[in-house]
């Protein structure tokens, strides 16, 4: 009875040793996994936040140089994150939030600019429009 008894406490501590070592595996993995999400979905954000930017200066550069009344819509998605978005002369500059406080993603232009861009997310239809001495960009 006595070997009976040992032997299903030896089996019950092997169990908790294996238990144990498996969440102390864990853990970490859990952590690390969402350290690595958390950065790329930023990069992500700020990667569209470019491209936003990038799209929207190429047209203003080719709707500027075509003259004015030309005229076009772009259909644009504006992702998460962004605090807000400025629009001066020669530049588009985003300001994302993360989790390191906020980001700048900054677009240079060729042609003077002028005009807001919403910031909530989602899909939106920009106008572009030479207005003869600058670019108008608006929501539509």
């Amino acid at each position: 009875m006595k070997t009976k008894l040992k032997n299903k406490a030896q089996v019950a501590m092997e169990y908790m040793i294996l238990v144990g070592f498996l969440v102390v595996i864990t853990i970490p993995l859990i952590l690390v996994y969402n350290t690595q999400y958390k950065g790329t979905s930023q990069q992500i954000i700020a990667n569209q936040a470019e491209q936003i930017g990038q799209k929207i200066v190429d047209t203003a550069e080719s709707i500027y140089y075509l003259g004015q009344p030309s005229k076009t819509t772009i259909k644009i998605y504006m992702p998460q994150q962004i605090e807000s978005i400025t629009i001066t002369d020669y530049e588009i500059m985003f300001q994302l939030m993360s989790s390191k406080g906020t980001e700048d993603v900054v677009k240079l232009s060729s042609v003077p600019l002028n005009g807001t861009l919403p910031t909530t997310s989602g899909m939106h239809y920009i106008t572009i429009q030479s207005v003869g001495s600058y670019v108008n960009i608006s929501s539509t």
